[in-house]
């Protein structure tokens, strides 16, 4: 056991958070408790991405305290805090601020994650990896940081970078913050029990991403043929997905790549099918170039000559 004598709780619900508490968990950190959400809030409140942690839970016997408020601005929440006086959070994706009553229940605090195609204070906020791929950024900084009660604005005491590459999804890109952060918190966290740790203030005038919801997810068929294939791979799974309209039925759109910029089609709209294929993958007329489809879902089957709006 890696932290015997010290009380680390973790709040999450997501995908990729639980792929990092189960790395910690294999490492040899032990975990006093889970706190998360029930499935039926998650889908009450539109979180992307949730994951039920109770399967990690049990299997290494962990207790789970379900908050009554995703904010954990209850009594409730309030009352579980302060009576396990735990030492450290680690988060497992928490999609939320944490009260400032709740941070300084925590002896040391809570650590703070946040990614962004700058340095902090730059691209603080909702969605930045969503925000990074659509924007079509190259790099991608995880900083660590303990949590003030603003937004992404604690002393950092540490970041990585990592590549955004042509390739490159929300997904991807959650599994590269996977294996960076674990690395790093598998060096810091004894650090930050034993207060052996350095921090560094954010400088500068912060900028903000907004906040995403599915709504945002209509595709713009204007744009160009790498806007739209950007767009399209910064809100796939797991989030809610791109998204557009044939004949009145909604299409999900979840794979795309860029086909092609010299096979030219006369008198074509933006947004029209050009090909269908036996196996249903599609191209579309776009801005600047060819979009082939590959993985969709549509209540209807798609053909040549459709107009996606």
């Amino acid at each position: 056991m890696k932290n015997k004598n010290y009380k680390i709780v973790m709040c999450g619900c997501s995908e990729s958070g639980y792929d990092l508490i189960r790395e910690l968990i294999e490492y040899g950190f032990k975990f006093e408790y889970f706190v998360t959400i029930t499935e039926d809030k998650a889908k009450e409140l539109n979180v992307s991405g949730y994951f039920d942690f109770s399967e990690l839970a049990n299997k290494y016997n962990i207790p789970i305290y379900y908050a009554e408020k995703y904010s954990l601005k209850s009594v409730s929440d309030y009352n579980f805090f302060c009576s396990n006086k735990f030492d450290l959070l680690v988060q497992g994706g928490w999609q939320r601020l944490f009260p400032i009553e709740i941070l300084n229940s925590i002896r040391i605090g809570a650590i703070g994650v946040h990614g962004s195609s700058e340095f902090l204070p730059k691209g603080r906020g909702r969605s930045p990896i969503n925000w990074s791929l659509i924007e079509g950024k190259q790099r991608f900084i995880m900083h660590y940081f303990i949590i003030k009660p603003g937004v992404d604005d604690g002393d950092v005491f540490h970041f990585e970078m990592f590549d955004i590459n042509a390739w490159d999804t929300c997904k991807t890109l959650y599994y590269k913050n996977v294996i960076v952060t674990k690395k790093v918190l598998i060096n810091h966290i004894p650090k930050l029990l034993k207060n052996e740790y350095t921090s560094y203030t954010q400088e500068g005038d912060p900028s903000y991403y907004s906040k995403r919801t599915p709504d945002d997810g209509k595709i713009n068929w204007q744009n160009t043929v790498f806007e739209i294939y950007n767009f399209v791979r910064g809100i796939t799974k797991p989030y809610p997905g791109a998204f557009s309209f044939v004949n009145n039925f909604k299409i999900l759109i979840w794979k795309v790549q860029p086909f092609d910029t010299r096979i030219f089609y006369m008198n074509k709209t933006q947004g029209e099918v050009l090909e269908v294929f036996f196996n249903g993958d599609f191209i579309v007329n776009c801005n600047s170039g060819l979009l082939l489809i590959t993985e969709y879902e549509c209540e209807v089957a798609i053909n040549k000559g459709f107009i996606l709006i």
